[in-house]
Order: structure tokens, then sequence, then C-alpha cells
């Protein structure tokens, strides 16, 4: 890759979500918590485009919808919580908006983004561009990288 570029949705953008670590059972973070999480993604490619950018931001707003739909006043549950009735039922009362995932935490969320942006970018440059990485942080002490091997060969992480 010869060009980079980077976006950002920021702790401002009120992407608030509510999780726990059930696995963490020596931590208080197994325990119900939130963050409003932050998001940054790098993106690359060897050629720019007609406008000479990595990746037009604009046609980013699949992502931001994404990134909303999971992480904007949503409760992310592990697929795995042995609580997940609990959570369900909290859906079917209208307390909670419920979002299952294949894990949770930062670095979990980390890959997931990574992989629905890079699906993103390729689609909307017709393969030209990929994402390379996807940070998310909790606040400005905890965050976690998920990087993309292979990027410049094959979307499928």
């Amino acid at each position: 890759m010869n060009h980079f570029s980077t976006k950002t949705y920021g702790h401002d953008r009120g992407l608030s979500c509510v999780f726990r670590q059930p696995n963490a059972t020596h931590s208080h973070c197994s325990l119900l918590h939130g963050y409003s999480l932050s998001f940054s993604f790098m993106f690359g490619c060897e050629t720019l485009d007609e406008k000479n950018w990595v990746v037009d931001f604009g046609g980013l707003k699949v992502l931001k919808n994404w990134l909303e739909e999971n992480f904007d006043h949503t409760l992310v549950v592990d697929e795995h919580d042995p609580h997940m009735q609990d959570f369900i039922d909290l859906e079917r009362k209208g307390l909670a908006k419920v979002v299952v995932l294949g894990g949770v935490g930062c670095e979990k969320f980390a890959e997931e983004a990574y992989k629905f942006a890079n699906r993103v970018v390729n689609e909307i440059t017709d393969g030209r561009c990929f994402c390379i990485s996807c940070e998310v942080s909790e606040h400005e002490a905890n965050s976690a990288i998920y990087k993309g091997y292979g990027y410049w060969k094959s979307i499928s992480p």
C-alpha cells in the first residue's frame, strides 16, 4: 500500500453501549457497564481515485449507520452469555435494544467493525481500497486494535 487515510467516529458521537464480560468472573468487568465508544479506521490503497482520495468519506454512511445500529444506546451481549434469556427479556419488555455478537469488549468490537468496514470500502471502491485496521476506545486510557492481515490480497479475513 502506498496511500493511507483514516476516519474516526469519536467519543463525542455518543455511540454509548452497555456490555459485560461474562468470563471475567475475577473482575468488575463481569458487571454491566457502558462507554461512549470511539472507532478509528485506517484505509489503504495502491492507487488514489480520480479525486486523489484513498476513499470518499461521503460513501461511508453505511458504516456510520452500522456503528449506530450496533453501538448507539444498545446492550451488546456475548452470544454465549449464560444470562442471555435475561437480556432477551429486557428487550421484550422494551427496556433495552439488545445486540448479540460473537464476543464483547474493545477487541471483539474492533474485529467486527474492521470486517464490516473492509467489506464496505472494498465495495464502494471496486476493490481498490481496503481497511487496514480498526481501533476501538472505551476512553482515552483503554483501546484495542484489530488489524487485518492480507488485506491487500483478500477482503475475507
